[in-house]
């Protein structure tokens, strides 16, 4: 590793530039006396000493040497685990500092405390706040997810790595949101192999995400207008539990959007995804596009699925699916 990234390395852990630099000066020197370390940086060497000595505490370094004091570089797992727990807890002593810091700003700038529970964003900071606020997300994110979008309607990276740590995802898709066939197949289809959970139902009451329970964003769009320009952001409040509740309904109300885990293994993997889509409302025409199949081949394998249920209607074909735990 080059000198110049160690040295950044060792600045984020928590050590000053005479710390880092004594550092690296012994683990390219090997066993040696302080006046050497002192000759070959240029500094003092009662500094030098000093230094060390921080370095030896820090379990970076050991002594070596009686009538000339020297230092050998130790084996830094140790060292290095205690000075990341360190600055852990620093930062984490600053990040309440800082929203200490704010609460009290807001106190005594602003009036009302109540303005604290609401914030509207606009313009460019709506997609910047969206990503900082998932990207630091702990445990469970809910959504009510409908066009048009802030973020453009693409993948969500984000929600892919999240899940993969532990994240819970729960979402109630519109059905104009699966009807959109690219931004099925680029985001609601990898968010669900990732993990997601997803319902859909035929439209949702509002715009909404919630991280942690401890924020919701809100979409809102002007009246007359299709396009969203502003978020409403809530804080832990009666507000924010109220929407809680509006998305426990939606969820409730709505029709899961993937599979249990008891799919006889005798279908086809193109059979498992139509029943998928049958759950979802979809038209002949766009299941069939978002399959990539013609509406006759998607015809023959609804009427195949309808004779291994005894089905009649796609109603009692879908009803089969569910009460046979096919979908979840």
């Amino acid at each position: 590793m080059p000198d110049e990234a160690l040295a950044a390395h060792l600045r984020r852990l928590g050590l000053d530039a005479e710390e880092e630099a004594l550092y690296r000066a012994a683990l390219a020197a090997g066993p040696c006396t302080l006046e050497h370390l002192a000759s070959r940086l240029d500094r003092d060497p009662a500094l030098v000493q000093a230094v060390a000595e921080r370095l030896i505490g820090l379990g970076l370094l050991a002594g070596s040497g009686d009538s000339r004091p020297g230092v050998v570089p130790l084996e830094p797992t140790w060292a290095l685990e205690r000075l990341l727990t360190v600055r852990s807890a620093e930062l984490q002593d600053a990040r309440l500092a800082a929203a200490h810091a704010y609460r009290a700003f807001r106190r005594t700038v602003h009036p009302p405390a109540t303005e604290d529970l609401v914030e509207v964003v606009t313009g460019d900071r709506i997609k910047e706040r969206i990503h900082q606020v998932e990207a630091a997300v702990e445990h469970e994110v809910l959504r009510l997810d409908s066009p048009p979008y802030h973020t453009g309607g693409g993948p969500n990276p984000l929600e892919i790595d999240n899940l993969a740590r532990g994240v819970v995802y729960r979402a109630v898709y519109a059905k104009s949101a699966v009807q959109n066939t690219a931004y099925y197949a680029g985001n609601v289809m990898p968010c669900i192999s990732a993990g997601e959970q997803a319902r859909v139902a035929s439209g949702v009451p509002v715009k909404l995400a919630v991280f942690d329970g401890r924020e919701a964003q809100v979409s809102m769009s002007s009246a007359g207008t299709e396009a969203d320009d502003s978020l409403l952001v809530v804080r832990p409040s009666s507000l924010l539990s109220a929407l809680v509740g509006l998305f426990e309904t939606a969820w409730q109300a709505a029709l899961p959007l993937h599979f249990g885990e008891r799919v006889p293994r005798v279908l086809r993997p193109l059979q498992r995804r139509i029943l998928e889509l049958l759950s979802s409302g979809l038209t002949d025409e766009t299941m069939a596009e978002l399959l990539g199949i013609s509406r006759r081949t998607l015809s023959r394998h609804l009427a195949d699925l309808s004779s291994r249920a005894g089905a009649t209607t796609r109603f009692q074909l879908a009803l089969h699916a569910v009460r046979r735990g096919w979908i979840d």
